[in-house]
């Protein structure tokens, strides 16, 4: 299929499968591992029940929800080869989504506003390049093909309330033959990329030259199109490396930081802004911290100490942010823990599933 025509093909998604509404509530879905490294893609709801858990072939990072079906799509971690399409209405696997022989998945994806089609970030290691790969939902996940996402390293795509994606070209270079080795340190340049509905590139924004090692990695944006990403440092120690950065298309990107920055351990993990768009908050899951931040001022807000901070989402409450032993749901200023039974490591991830 044509790249121009890709996501106008079709009227929206049919209902094959049952809505989210039909399932046991649930809120969010995360990727989890328990003792023995046996993995899963779990749901989890705001009381911290697990309503379902379905057990995947590795590790994996985050996950996409249809906005319709109740179809979730967990990925594999890099450098995986491997998604999973679950209904998660009955735990039974739809599909299974194989990478190309000359491509792995970043962890990645996000799906088309009609829920017609599926985007992944994918590695096209030998050239290298990155490519965002196109997936035919109504058609048994069939991969219709490719278009390249801008830069190097795509680690996230998002679609804005417009219907615009934005991706998250971390600028890293890796290969699978080399494991996870980073392999252009010196050379790299991440950029945040714009495409629109025929994947063509409509804006690319990228670090200033002292900045150009900060890898562009996870995206979180308000209803009005702004974006909040989260940043992983790969240069020299630095202790007051910005992690965080804001984005509204054409304009520059406006890098903030906060006192406690350096506790982050260069490694910010996931990135959510709150229900009301006040708030951003950003994980450290290295430094067991969580910086909250105005989101409309950059201005720093307060930092709370949670073990394992990992996976952010939105939530009516604000923010939800899965730690160890369970999830924090609330705001930088009162927050409550919900312990979450079954001893659960969380990837970095944690996705709100659709309103119901």
């Amino acid at each position: 299929m044509r790249r121009r025509h890709f996501l106008a093909a079709g009227s929206a998604a049919l209902l094959t499968a049952p809505a989210w509404a039909s399932l046991p509530p649930a809120d969010f879905i995360a990727a989890g591992a328990r003792p023995g490294n046996s993995t899963w893609l779990v749901g989890l709801t705001a009381t911290g029940e697990v309503p379902f858990a379905f057990p995947v072939p590795g590790r994996g990072h985050a996950a996409a929800v249809h906005p319709e079906r109740a179809e979730a799509v967990a990925f594999a971690r890099r450098p995986g080869r491997f998604a999973v399409v679950i209904d998660c209405s009955s735990g039974t696997e739809i599909a299974r989504l194989d990478s190309p022989a000359d491509r792995h998945f970043y962890g990645h994806g996000a799906f088309t506003a009609d829920g017609r089609f599926l985007l992944t970030t994918e590695n096209a290691y030998d050239i290298p390049d990155g490519r965002i790969g196109i997936w035919d939902a109504e058609k048994g996940y069939a991969r219709l093909g490719e278009f390249p996402s801008g830069g190097i390293g795509p680690h996230e795509v998002i679609r804005l309330p417009d219907g615009i994606f934005a991706i998250a070209n971390g600028g890293i270079q890796t290969h699978p033959d080399f494991a996870r080795k980073k392999l252009n340190i010196p050379a790299m340049q991440p950029n945040l990329t714009y495409v629109d509905a025929e994947g063509a590139i409509l804006e690319q924004v990228t670090p200033p030259e002292d900045l150009r090692r900060n890898s562009i990695r996870h995206l979180a944006a308000d209803r009005s199109g702004q974006v909040a990403i989260a940043l992983q440092w790969q240069g020299a120690p630095f202790s007051q490396v910005p992690l965080i950065a804001r984005h509204q298309r054409g304009e520059p990107l406006r890098f903030v930081t906060h006192p406690q920055m350096a506790e982050l351990k260069h490694y910010a993990g996931s990135i959510a802004v709150s229900s009301d768009g006040s708030e951003i908050a950003l994980t450290g899951p290295k430094g067991n911290r969580v910086l909250f931040f105005d989101a409309t001022t950059g201005a720093p807000g307060p930092v709370r100490s949670w073990d394992v901070a990992s996976g952010a989402a939105t939530t009516a409450e604000g923010v939800a942010i899965t730690v160890k032993g369970g999830v924090r749901i609330g705001t930088s200023v009162q927050s409550r823990f919900i312990p979450v039974t079954g001893d659960w490591a969380w990837d970095n991830h944690l996705v709100a599933l659709p309103a119901t």
